[in-house]
C-alpha cells in the first residue's frame, strides 16, 4: 500500500527521520539522503554537458547546494558551492576559479545578467561558460533561450525534488516537457485524490516516489496537462507552501507566529517578480487603529516573520482596522500560486 504524504506529513515526522538528513530552512521538511539523489544529480549534470574538464560553480541555497558540489565533484574536474548571494561575490568567484559551468536558480541567473550588464557593464560571454544549469524554481518563458543567447552557453533546466534538491528530471529547452532521469522517480497524480490526475481538469501534481516505493510525496507543484511525452513541467504550486526566491514558505507557521501578536485580524502575503527576484510583502491588518501606527508592533511582527525563514520579507501595515478576524491569504501576482486549498482548484 502507498503511502500518500505532503511537506506537512513529513514535517511531523521530523523527530523520527534517521539516517543523513537533508532539512529545509524552516524545518517544514526532513528527509534522508538516498545514493539515489547523488547518482541521479550526478546524471543530472552529465545530461547538460558536464564532463571532467569542466569547472563547476554551485550557487544555490541549502540543502542542495551541497548536494549538487558533491554530486559535480564526481563528474566534473573541480567543484565550488558559494551559496545563492550576492552577485559581486558569484562574479569574482567564476573568474577566480575559471568556471565553465554554473548551477542557479532560473531568477538568479536571470539577475546575475542584469547585473553584469547594468552594474558591473562586464560581458557575459567574457566568462567563458559553456554549461548554465538552472533548477529550483519555476522559470519565466523563454528564460533558457535567453540566457543561452546572452553567455552563448547550453542551457539546462533540471526539475529538483523540493525536499532534498536532488535533480529528477531534465529539460534542453524552454517549451520541453521533462525527462526523468530514471524510470519511477517522478510522476502525475490528481490535486485532490490519491489518484491518476483527471484530464478533464488539466492540472496534476507533481508527485515524488522515492525508493523503496512504498510512499508518493506530493510537491505542491503543478503542471498542466498536455503533450503524451514525458512529464510536464510546473507552472504553479498548491497548497500551503509557497516557493519563494527557490525556498518554501510556510503559510501555517506565518499563521501561527501572528496569532501569537495581539491585535492582528488578518494578512495578506503578495509574491511578485516585477524585475529579475521574486519579492514578498506581508500586509497585516489590526484590529484596533491605535496599533496602525505603532512601531513597537510592526517591530514584533516584522522580528517574528525574520525568525521564520531565510527569505527577505517586507512588512506594511494596513491602514484600515478590522474588527472581525480573517484567515491569511495570498496573491501571488505571478501568477504561480493556485491557492491553499487543493479541492477547491478548477
Amino acid at each position: 500500500m502507498t503511502l500518500w504524504l505532503t511537506r506537512d506529513d513529513l514535517g511531523a515526522a521530523a523527530h523520527a527521520a534517521t539516517g543523513l538528513l537533508l532539512v529545509s530552512p524552516d524545518v517544514s521538511s526532513a528527509v534522508p539522503l538516498a545514493p539515489q539523489d547523488h547518482g541521479l544529480t550526478a546524471q543530472a549534470l552529465r545530461e547538460a554537458g558536464v564532463g571532467e574538464r569542466d569547472r563547476v560553480v554551485v550557487a544555490l541555497a541549502e540543502p542542495a547546494g551541497a548536494l549538487w558540489t558533491a554530486a559535480a565533484a564526481g563528474v566534473a574536474g573541480a567543484a565550488a558551492d558559494v551559496g545563492p548571494r550576492g552577485r559581486l561575490r558569484l562574479h569574482h568567484a567564476l573568474t577566480a576559479l575559471k568556471a565553465t559551468t554554473l548551477v542557479i536558480t532560473p531568477t538568479g541567473a536571470m539577475d546575475f545578467l542584469a547585473r553584469l550588464h547594468l552594474e558591473f557593464l562586464l560581458d557575459p560571454l567574457d566568462l567563458g561558460l559553456r554549461n548554465i544549469v538552472l533548477t529550483g524554481e519555476i522559470a519565466a518563458k523563454r528564460t533558457m533561450s535567453h540566457l543561452a543567447g546572452e553567455f552563448e552557453s547550453r542551457v539546462t533546466e533540471v526539475f529538483a525534488n523540493p525536499y532534498t534538491g536532488g535533480g529528477l528530471a531534465w529539460r534542453a529547452a524552454d517549451e520541453d516537457p521533462l525527462t526523468p532521469l530514471a524510470d519511477g522517480v517522478l510522476g502525475v497524480a490528481s490535486l485532490t485524490k490519491d489518484d491518476a490526475p483527471d484530464p478533464a481538469t488539466g492540472l496534476a501534481e507533481l508527485i515524488v516516489t522515492p525508493p523503496p516505493g512504498d510512499a508518493a510525496l506530493r510537491t505542491g507543484l503543478v503542471a498542466r496537462l498536455g503533450s503524451p511525452h514525458g512529464v510536464p513541467a510546473p507552472a504553479h504550486t498548491v497548497g500551503d507552501h509557497v516557493l519563494v526566491r527557490g525556498v518554501w514558505l510556510a503559510l501555517p507557521r506565518i499563521e501561527k507566529a501572528l496569532s501569537k501578536i495581539d491585535g492582528v485580524a488578518g494578512w495578506d502575503l503578495a509574491i511578485s517578480r516585477q524585475g529579475t527576484l521574486d519579492a514578498a510583502v506581508l500586509t497585516v491588518t489590526f484590529s484596533r487603529m491605535s496599533l496602525v501606527q505603532n512601531p513597537m508592533w510592526k517591530s514584533r511582527i516584522r522580528q517574528a516573520v525574520q525568525a521564520l525563514t531565510p527569505i527577505s520579507i517586507n512588512v506594511e501595515i494596513a491602514q484600515d482596522v478590522s474588527e472581525t478576524p480573517a484567515p491569511g491569504t495570498v496573491t501571488d501576482l505571478r501568477g504561480h500560486h493556485l491557492g491553499r486549498d487543493r479541492a477547491l482548484i478548477t
